[in-house]
């Protein structure tokens, strides 16, 4: 990740101290909503002048009271990703209390004229500001637009469409985080146990369920950790009409359910 803290784009300092969470539920993606120059493509020089732009304009706006500018991360057209309230920080992003307690908030640099299009690099660059926030700040899977569950048109179409698909890095075409073939089950129920399963079967599962956006260790212990995992993975299968049996155990379906289910 080509990241740009606080300091390194001129940050000024919040307005007050930023509240503390431990964890989300996920990330919500959103686009600035304004016009954004088209040729802002080809000038990442601009980018930091901007950000400060957008904090400048966010602490001064009183109708909304945000103490700091209002997103998690921000990622450019050219792949950074800067650093805006960052780890472990409610977001001010997403329309309201419960809403910011609830998932980080990261944006890219596109509006609703002039640049509409996330180029590859700012793609990738999101994906590594969501990864980021899974493995560093306690975001869950969850991956959804600022219009989920709140009535606005962010993140724009063309981000929203991106989302849908399960946010894949480009390329990818989205099966590499669902929908694609599964591995043949191994005939093996990966299962928490004395001593520990520690084999190359776990580590495939593992690697799998981080592919998928899963805070796990791919270590090929299958320990508590996994044990969790992996029943909170059948449970939201379940609720996405995906049935699984929550149990901690993965056998034959929920082996294929890791390759096969799209993410919601």
């Amino acid at each position: 990740m080509k990241l740009v803290t606080r300091a390194e784009w001129g940050a000024q300092p919040p307005k007050q101290p930023w509240t503390y969470v431990a964890g989300t539920q996920g990330v919500k993606v959103h686009y600035e909503g304004d016009p954004v120059p088209a040729d802002l493509v080809s000038h990442h020089e601009w980018c930091a002048g901007r950000m400060r732009g957008i904090q400048a304009a966010h602490m001064a706006d009183t109708s909304q009271g945000w103490i700091d500018i209002a997103y998690t991360a921000v990622a450019c057209p050219h792949g950074y990703v800067f650093e805006g309230r960052g780890l472990h920080h409610e977001t001010g992003a997403n329309g309201n209390q419960p809403l910011n307690l609830a998932h980080y908030a990261v944006c890219g640099m596109v509006g609703n004229s002039g640049l509409t299009q996330p180029s590859d690099d700012m793609l990738n660059g999101l994906r590594d500001a969501i990864e980021w926030l899974q493995q560093q700040g306690g975001a869950g899977p969850e991956i959804k637009g600022h219009r989920d569950g709140y009535p606005t048109d962010c993140p724009g179409g063309p981000l929203y469409a991106w989302v849908q698909r399960g946010a894949p890095r480009p390329g990818g075409g989205g099966g590499s985080r669902g929908g694609a073939a599964a591995p043949p089950w191994p005939g093996e129920y990966l299962r928490l146990q004395s001593p520990l399963l520690n084999d190359d079967n776990v580590r495939t599962w593992q690697q799998r369920m981080a592919e998928r956006g899963w805070p796990i260790s791919v270590d090929g212990w299958y320990g508590a950790e996994s044990q969790s995992i992996c029943e909170q993975f059948q449970q939201d299968c379940t609720a996405h009409g995906w049935p699984l049996t929550v149990d901690g155990i993965v056998g034959e379906q929920t082996w294929n359910a890791a390759w096969q289910r799209p993410v919601s």
